[in-house]
């Protein structure tokens, strides 16, 4: 999916951002179609394994081409906060980023969902990405974490060139006995002054795979999602504060 979107929305050999790299999907996917990449990524573990995984996919590209027709394709993953992704941008003097693809935190669902966390145990993966304050996973107030959020796409609005598209992935959760709206409220937050970014679609991923629990029979309404929303945004207003 990652792949369709960059394909769509890019052209080879332009940049690809991702200021939530994690495990370097986009990265992966910006050198399977020939456009090159930029990750940060604030826990060093992760950024490490996003290195592992560029290198395995930049190797398998040049074979695929042969070595006297290898693709131009390059990737920089830095271990950084990404509200430092402008001064970050500045200071490796890298080129005006063409599309934004990425998926944050959802709020602190991660560290909440005991549900999710056993089925993480079981797969051998972490139920907790930190114990960093800056990473904003670890947020506990839900406004708290919309302010966090909007401040780092403030900061790919900065190095994004102008008409640049940003496609989020995110969903709504559920947490403490309620629902609360957060792809929903990642449009409202994001197109507000300054440096707002244009709401311009959606497009909903069904993950048909997987499973239908039980939540809440008897007692009460719980949904068990099997969607995500993917929210596509431009650049479009006037305010740029590049590098």
């Amino acid at each position: 999916m990652v792949r369709d979107f960059i394909s769509f929305f890019t052209k080879k050999g332009q940049v690809v951002v991702d200021p939530f790299a994690g495990t370097g999907s986009t990265l992966v996917a910006s050198v399977e179609t020939g456009r090159s990449g930029i990750g940060l990524e604030i826990v060093e573990k992760y950024a490490e394994i996003s290195r592992e995984r560029v290198k395995e996919a930049l190797t398998q590209n040049s074979a695929r081409r042969g070595a006297t027709k290898a693709g131009t394709s390059w990737v920089k993953i830095v271990a950084a906060d990404s509200t430092k992704l402008s001064q970050i941008w500045r200071e490796k003097s890298f080129p005006r980023a063409d599309y934004c693809i990425t998926s944050p935190p959802y709020w602190n669902q991660l560290r909440k969902s005991h549900m999710r966390q056993k089925g993480r145990v079981e797969k051998g993966l972490d139920t907790a990405y930190s114990d960093d304050p800056d990473e904003i996973g670890n947020i506990e107030d839900y406004h708290d974490f919309l302010r966090a959020l909007k401040c780092a796409f403030e900061e790919v609005y900065k190095v994004m060139r102008p008409k640049g598209y940003l496609t989020i992935i995110t969903n709504n959760v559920f947490s403490d006995g309620r629902m609360y709206p957060l792809a929903f409220d990642t449009v409202s937050t994001l197109s507000q002054e300054p440096f707002a970014w244009t709401p311009k679609d959606e497009k909903v991923w069904c993950q048909d795979d997987k499973s239908l629990l039980p939540l809440g029979v008897f007692n009460a309404w719980v949904g068990n999602r099997h969607h995500q929303y993917c929210l596509i945004f431009r650049k479009e207003g006037q305010a740029d504060g590049g590098p």
